[in-house]
């Protein structure tokens, strides 16, 4: 677990220094309760807040420059509402996917 944690800080140090991401929206990490013989929470989630100005293609693409810094290049997984959008091999096409999807999440926010 602990270096879980430690990815979901990296990511969050990372988003936090991309002027791209860092002035449209908040991270903040988010613990889950001990099981049974575990002692204190476990950081499992980074959970994003956006705000206007938030660019779905700056965010996917600050993960994937992310991804690609690390020694193990973590499988990424991304829950908006009901989706779940999942960054592997970080092709191109993957990109380009998790773009439209969030996109078009932030689209129907935008409805509602």
């Amino acid at each position: 677990m602990e270096s879980r944690t430690g990815e979901l800080r990296s990511l969050q140090g990372w988003l936090r220094l991309d002027p791209a991401v860092r002035g449209t929206a908040v991270t903040d990490l988010r613990g889950s309760t001990p099981r049974p013989g575990e002692m204190g929470a476990t950081l499992d989630v980074l959970q994003l807040v956006t705000g206007n100005g938030w660019s779905a293609a700056s965010f996917v693409l600050a993960l994937v420059a992310w991804r690609q810094s690390r020694p193990q290049r973590p499988r990424i997984e991304i829950h908006q509402g009901d989706r779940i959008i999942v960054l592997t091999g970080c092709s191109p096409e993957e990109v380009e996917q998790a773009t439209r999807a969030l996109d078009a999440a932030a689209d129907e926010g935008r409805r509602a």
